[in-house]
Formats: structure tokens, sequence, C-alpha cells
């Protein structure tokens, strides 16, 4: 019994390990992009504390929160962030990717302002339907 304890804590390891070449990868290519004038502003994910009403089987104990940063100089308007979002809400794959990953809660915030908006991951998931 102890043996499988033990695997547990090492999944959580590897599962933490691919969170953060997740969150690499994309703070790359969102460089990468800004830098070549492809993207008009400079985005930043990071891990966040999420959402508790958001949790799902797959959600993490801690940190459940996919949070993106855009680096505008400016207050944003609501539409931007939204639209930030749709962005990434829109590729199914990355949204099941960071659901499996842990992760149950999407953020985009601005720099500036005191507001962001949040979505629930699993919501922008085809599941398919069993019947009973």
């Amino acid at each position: 019994m102890l043996s499988n304890t033990w695997n547990d804590i090492l999944d959580w390891f590897e599962d933490r390990s691919e969170k953060n070449r997740l969150i690499r990868s994309f703070n790359k290519s969102a460089k990468m992009a800004f830098v070549s004038g492809i993207a008009p502003t400079l985005l930043k994910s990071s891990i966040s504390k999420g959402e508790s009403t958001y949790k799902h089987q797959f959600s993490s104990w801690l940190n459940t929160g996919f949070r993106i940063q855009a680096f505008s100089g400016r207050v944003l308007a609501k539409e931007e962030l939204i639209h930030i979002g749709n962005v990434i809400l829109n590729d199914e794959m990355l949204v099941r990717k960071l659901i499996v990953l842990g992760w149950d809660t999407l953020e985009i915030h601005g720099d500036h302002g005191s507001y962001g908006c949040k979505w629930q991951l699993k919501d922008h998931i085809a599941l398919p339907r069993f019947n009973p």
C-alpha cells in the first residue's frame, strides 16, 4: 500500500513539471509573437489560485487557475479581455490539456485596472452524452 502512495506523489511532480513546461512554452511563444508584431500586446501566463466553485474531477488541490496577463500599458476594456479569453477557449485541444493538467479556471487580466475575466474551463469543451 505504501508504494501506491509514493507513486501518487511522483505523479504529482510529473504533472507539476508538465504544467511548468506549458507555462514556459506559452510565455516564449507570446513573447515571440509580440516582438515580431503578430500580437498587439505582450501576454504572460502564470498559475493562480483559481475559482473554488469551478472545481472538477481533474482539478489540482491548490492553484487551479491559468492566468494570462496582458501588458498593454493601459486599462483594457472588458471586451478586449473577453476577446483574449475567447482566443484561448476556442482552441479545444489547449482547453482539454489545461483541464487534464489540473486547471479549472481561465483568468485574463490587464496590467492596469482592478478587474479581469474568469471562465470555467470545463464549460468550453464538448463532452459526449451517454445514454443511461
